[in-house]
Parts: C-alpha cells; sequence; structure tokens
C-alpha cells in the first residue's frame, strides 16, 4: 500500500492507495510542521489517527509533502518518526513545493503557496528549485493566513482599521491583548492561531479595507517571492493554498497589473498528488 500526505501547519492531508493506484482511504491529522512543532507533538498527532493506525503495518511507501520539511534536519526528523510509526515502510519527505507543483503542472513554471504559510518555486518541467529559503510566519510568510491575521490585529490596535469592520472583529473574536499574547507567545502553534484570524477577510462581504489588505500582501508576495525568479516574465505563475483559493480575484489583479501570465490555482493540491502517483505506479510496472 502507498500513502501520500500533504502535510501544512493547520493541517495535514492523507490518501492511501492500493498497489493498483485505487484509493482506499482518505484521513486527516492536525498540521505537521518540523519547523514549528516539537518532536513530541508530531509523534501524538501521527499515533492519535485510528485510520493510520490501523493500516501502518500494511504500508510499504510514504510519500509526505509538508510546510517546514526545507532542510536537512526537519526533514529528517518527520522521516525518523515516519519510520518507526509505519516500520514496513520506504519514507520520502519532500517540501510542500513539490506537492504544490505536482499538483498543478507538468510544463515548466513557477509556483506559490498561498495557505497558512507561504512559499514558492520554480519547475523546470523536472526539477522543483527553491531558491528562496523560507524563514517562516514571524520574518517571512508575505500573503499567507498568518501574514493577514497579524495585519489585521495590527489595524486593530493600531485604530488602522474602520470602526464598523473593527466592531465585527471584536464580535467574532476573541481579541483581549492577554489571550493575544499568550497564544503567540506561549501556546503552541502561533501561525495557526494568527491564520485563523484572516477568516475574517473571506467569511464578510468584500469592501474597501479588505481589498486595500490582500493587494498590499499579494504585492508583496509578488515583489520578494515571484519576481526574483526571472523565469516569471516568460512561464506561468501557479499558486495552491485556501488563501490563493478565495483571494483569487485579487491574484488576478496583481498579476494583470505586473504583466504576468497567470496558470492555474487550486485549494487543495491532495487530488493532483493522487494523479502523480498513480502516474508512477504504471511507470513503475512498465
Amino acid at each position: 500500500m502507498i500513502l501520500i500526505a500533504d502535510g501544512g501547519s493547520t493541517k495535514a492531508d492523507w490518501v492511501l492507495l492500493k498497489e493498483t493506484g485505487e484509493e482506499l482511504l482518505r484521513t486527516r491529522t492536525a498540521g505537521l510542521n518540523p519547523a514549528v512543532f516539537d518532536e513530541g507533538l508530531l509523534v501524538k498527532r501521527i499515533q492519535e489517527n485510528s485510520d493510520l493506525a490501523t493500516y501502518k503495518n500494511k504500508i510499504t511507501r510514504v510519500y509526505f509533502y509538508g510546510a517546514g520539511c526545507g532542510t536537512e534536519k526537519a526533514a529528517l526528523l518527520l522521516k525518523l518518526i515516519f519510520e518507526s510509526f509505519f516500520v514496513n515502510a520506504l519514507v520520502d519527505v519532500k517540501e510542500d513545493t513539490f506537492a504544490a507543483t505536482y499538483a498543478v503542472t507538468t510544463n515548466p513554471g513557477i509556483v506559490c503557496i498561498l495557505g497558512t504559510g507561504s512559499n514558492s518555486c520554480y519547475f523546470d518541467g523536472k526539477n522543483v528549485d527553491v531558491r528562496i529559503a523560507s524563514l517562516g510566519y514571524v520574518l517571512m510568510d508575505e500573503a499567507s493566513g498568518n501574514y493577514f491575521g497579524k495585519k489585521l490585529i495590527r489595524d486593530y490596535y493600531y485604530h488602522k482599521m474602520p470602526k464598523d469592520i473593527a466592531k465585527q472583529f471584536e464580535e467574532q473574536f476573541d481579541i483581549d491583548a492577554d489571550t493575544i499574547k499568550r497564544n503567540v507567545y506561549k501556546k503552541e502553534n502561533p501561525n495557526t492561531y494568527l491564520a485563523h484570524f484572516a477568516e475574517f477577510i473571506f467569511k464578510n462581504e468584500r469592501n474597501v479595507y479588505f481589498n486595500k489588505v490582500l493587494h498590499k500582501g499579494i504585492k508583496d508576495f509578488f515583489k520578494n517571492k515571484i519576481f526574483p525568479y526571472k523565469e516569471s516574465e516568460n512561464v506561468p505563475v501557479h499558486f495552491v493554498g485556501s488563501i490563493a483559493y478565495f483571494a483569487q480575484d485579487i491574484i488576478k489583479d496583481v498579476a494583470r497589473f505586473y504583466m504576468i501570465e497567470l496558470g492555474n490555482i487550486v485549494r487543495r493540491p491532495i487530488d493532483g498528488l493522487i494523479d502523480y502517483h498513480r502516474k508512477k505506479i504504471k511507470l513503475e510496472k512498465l
């Protein structure tokens, strides 16, 4: 059996395939970002899933594509955890940009992730090239969920948020200063906590303020995570992730403004990953 996973900081989607490529199971765990969560929590989140526990000894290959797996140390940590759980499996751990790429294109292009975090890479048709290291939610992650969450909180406390919108914000979230500081500085998953505030933009009617916030974030992402790839002048730019999906009208506006060719926008890459690995299974049988 072959197990495929697309993992972020908020959640990880898992699909179990038979050796024939037929889908047997879909399940979900909490996020498994090794750059954010410690080893104990990562192990706990895997062990808590009863679906994975049921089949763990029958699985022969594990392909995990995850946020925070861009360094050798982080990828190795998850690989060892998976090998100790899926005892009969060969394990392959790659950065989430690989999953995004396999989900949206087989041709050269720039592939971007806008979810809880954000990232980008260049795909030449065969290889994935990540030229800008991701330093996570504190230093980078432009246009991500946590980026917009931080923006909303700052605007609220700096009184830059329009009064009617600020009132809605108060009604929908606990924005007590002590609560925010406790979640950001003392509790686990601060990036996920910040990202949940971004829902406010997409669950309410779009207005001038929200559009301004989104345009600023998306433009920053283009400047910092797309323009450094000179290939962006000649190849399409694809997007993957919930933020990309819900902000696709803004992405289209910004792409037109910068005269960038826009490619596919996909909310969840897992279905594209399944197709990729089914093709891989067929090729291995030839």
